[in-house]
């Protein structure tokens, strides 16, 4: 009896906590949404990149993978190289097969010329022979044969042309084996399209796959967004080209700029991720906010997909942007004397995409080092607790 009791106050109290839990995140969305300036919405994203499959065009043997999981790639490095022997005997054969064809182009252009000449010939001895008969100096038998020889020469020459004709298809064809064959073997040689870092290696040296398998799967870091959602009244007032700032959980201290890339037109139910079910049930637009090259670039090495934060967009042009929205992420060059952030696939308050923030660096927005980290102020203007946008 008193084992049974003890359970149902446990329960009790578990589905108390989650209920506060629930309603305390509740209300700070709300409190935050409703102290945002008027012409300015935010929402809950996760920071993501576009993920590329390197994948082989044709079957074939994996003879090196050059990349490993983690590994930062540029456009155009080789990644991985499958086996192309066959391939290239079959290139030396039609190089062969190429050669043979000029051959017989030559040929054929000769055998042109010869009939030609032979034509030529004919021609002016039908030509005498036309001037004797009109002068009834030749036989008639002799003048049909001179006609005759005429009329061979000249189909003569014709059938020469159609053989020169085949002859250069031939080659045509052979030299298109040929850079087929080139652009096989090229193709063999697998090199990242983008600039960005490997995500899976799902495919080892000596592994033979079909046409289309994927040996890697690399993320476009040149290609970074949070998708967020917004009800349909402020969606209907956001424009493609609008400014954005994005403020991640693990450095709420700062915030990215960035530009409205997409708005979704069909409305749909927000995903599970958002905390409360009276958000969920609301139909909502997705919105894409698009981090802009020259943010991206410095930060290469400490870009990390997956991490949460609250995505801001301007409706209202006129409207200035909150403090705490313009607080920029510090430039490399600002954090060298900063430890370099963990790279453990884990978010943690020390990582963040650009990552650590540095004592005493001035900001991108030109502020001096005061020689301790700011804490961003909340939308209702008081300071904000460690960890929280």
């Amino acid at each position: 009896m008193k084992s049974n009791t003890l359970h149902n106050l446990v329960r009790i109290l578990l589905l108390g906590a989650v209920a506060f839990l629930g309603w305390a995140a509740w209300q700070r969305q709300e409190r935050a949404r409703v102290k945002l300036p008027e012409g300015i919405v935010g929402g809950n994203g996760r920071i993501e990149a576009v993920q590329v499959d390197i994948a082989t065009k044709y079957n074939g043997r994996i003879e090196q993978v050059l990349a490993k999981e983690g590994k930062l790639v540029a456009p155009n490095e080789v990644l991985c190289q499958m086996d192309i022997t066959e391939m290239t005997a079959d290139l030396q054969k039609s190089q062969s097969q190429r050669l043979k064809a000029a051959e017989d182009v030559e040929r054929a252009a000769a055998e042109v010329v010869q009939k030609e000449a032979a034509y030529t010939l004919a021609e002016k001895s039908f030509a005498r022979a036309e001037t004797l008969k009109r002068n009834k100096a030749i036989a008639d038998q002799d003048y049909d044969e001179s006609r005759a020889r005429r009329d061979s020469s000249e189909a003569a020459v014709q059938v020469a042309k159609a053989g020169l004709r085949s002859a250069e298809q031939a080659s045509a064809a052979a030299e298109a084996d040929v850079r087929r064959y080139e652009a096989q073997i090229h193709d063999m040689t697998l090199k990242s399209p983008v600039q960005g870092r490997v995500l899976y290696r799902l495919a080892e040296p000596g592994m033979v796959l079909g046409a289309g398998g994927k040996v890697l799967t690399v993320l476009d870091l040149s290609d970074i967004y949070m998708e967020i959602f917004l009800p349909s009244q402020e969606a209907a007032r956001t424009r493609i080209g609008s400014e954005a700032r994005i403020v991640l959980d693990v450095a709420p201290q700062y915030a990215a700029r960035a530009k409205v890339s997409f708005v979704s037109p069909e409305a749909q139910f927000t995903p599970k991720q958002v905390e409360t079910r009276s958000e969920r049930d609301k139909l909502m637009f997705r919105i894409k906010l698009q981090l802009p090259p020259e943010i991206i670039l410095p930060h290469l090495d400490r870009i990390k997909t997956g991490l949460r934060g609250v995505g801001y967009v301007r409706l209202d042009e006129s409207v200035p942007w909150p403090d705490f929205l313009e607080r920029r992420f510090p430039m490399p060059a600002e954090t060298k004397d900063t430890p370099a952030a963990p790279t453990s696939t884990d978010a943690s308050p020390a990582s963040s995409p650009t990552g650590s923030p540095s004592q005493g660096s001035p900001s991108e927005d030109g502020s001096s080092p005061t020689g301790t980290t700011e804490t961003a102020p909340h939308p209702d203007g008081k300071p904000a607790p460690a960890g929280t946008p």
